[in-house]
């Protein structure tokens, strides 16, 4: 996928970046065909892999003086590496003045023209509102814009929120919002990809999330925590995760069947969140989170029901 914001966010930021993307591979390769990094004169984002591929392609990018380079590198006999296969990078120079725009990127990069085989796949694309994946196709090469896949709520912003924030940021496919009560809660580099969202009542700000978002609670009050499970209950939700022990639980699985939850609403919050086993520093429940939230698949929407009383 064509990350456009990160792109736009480091041309802005850096001004020249050449972006490295495996383009095709034959047999093994350190990533999939789509993996992107940018790279800039003093700093890169994003990985195809590390190792000697990836170093070598980062000092290539920055001397690099032409538009776009396609390359094919053949990883046993060009770098001494184990891997039996070959990539095909293609790396490309952008600024301000050639960001490309959405929701397909198809570019030559061989300086052909456009063959009818392309054409008609953008056409069936526009016609069908289907993506196709990233490939090269007669010289061209086709990649989809980015589009977030699943919405990410994160309610709190301590020190698991913080640590949430940093290992989930990266992942590709996500809208992640963070909401605390007051700007002063959020960390000052808040990473790439997150939106921070202040809100003096944060429980009134579960009615701005979609209701196929996924959510976390995690806030310094057990009160607001509690608050914040009852209006995921009330607004709808694909996934719920609350932090705290089996006592937390239960106390609110009393508190919530008392403001009129059924016992199979209440099962749809998942608590405590992540690996227990891995202990309970914030980096571990982070990495927890994280490892079940790779894993999860989409299950039914938590739906909403009528509004009942608040706390």
């Amino acid at each position: 996928m064509f990350d456009l914001p990160a792109l736009t966010a480091a041309v802005l930021a850096h001004g020249r970046v050449a972006r490295v993307v495996i383009a095709a591979h034959d047999g093994s390769s350190p990533r999939e065909t789509g993996t992107a990094m940018l790279v800039w004169a003093g700093g890169q984002s994003g990985t195809i892999g590390g190792g000697a591929l990836e170093h070598q392609a980062t000092l290539a990018a920055r001397t690099q003086t032409q538009t776009c380079r396609i390359e094919r590198i053949p990883l046993g006999p060009a770098l001494g590496q184990c891997c039996g296969g070959a990539v095909t990078l293609v790396t490309e120079v952008f600024t301000a003045e050639n960001l490309p725009q959405g929701p397909i990127v198809a570019r030559s990069v061989d300086g052909s023209p456009m063959p009818l085989s392309v054409q008609r796949l953008l056409a069936q694309a526009r016609g069908q509102g289907a993506q196709p994946p990233p490939h090269l196709l007669q010289g061209w090469l086709i990649e989809p814009v980015l589009a977030p896949k699943r919405h990410v709520w994160l309610w709190g912003a301590g020190h698991v929120g913080r640590a949430i924030a940093a290992v989930m940021a990266p992942l590709p496919d996500l809208s992640i919002t963070w909401v605390d009560i007051s700007p002063d809660r959020f960390p000052q580099d808040i990473p790439t990809g997150i939106t921070a969202l202040p809100a003096p009542d944060m429980p009134q700000a579960f009615s701005l999330a979609p209701r196929h978002a996924e959510h976390l609670v995690l806030t310094f009050s057990h009160l607001l925590d509690l608050d914040l499970c009852h209006r995921a209950l009330l607004h709808g939700f694909l996934r719920c995760g609350l932090i705290g022990s089996a006592t937390k639980w239960a106390r609110f699985q009393k508190r919530l069947a008392e403001l009129g939850h059924s016992p199979y609403d209440i099962a749809k919050i998942t608590c405590p969140i992540g690996q227990p086993a891995l202990g309970k520093h914030p980096h571990a429940i982070a990495l927890g989170v994280a490892t079940d939230f790779l894993l999860q698949t989409t299950t039914k929407l938590a739906q909403p029901k009528e509004a009942l009383c608040s706390i």
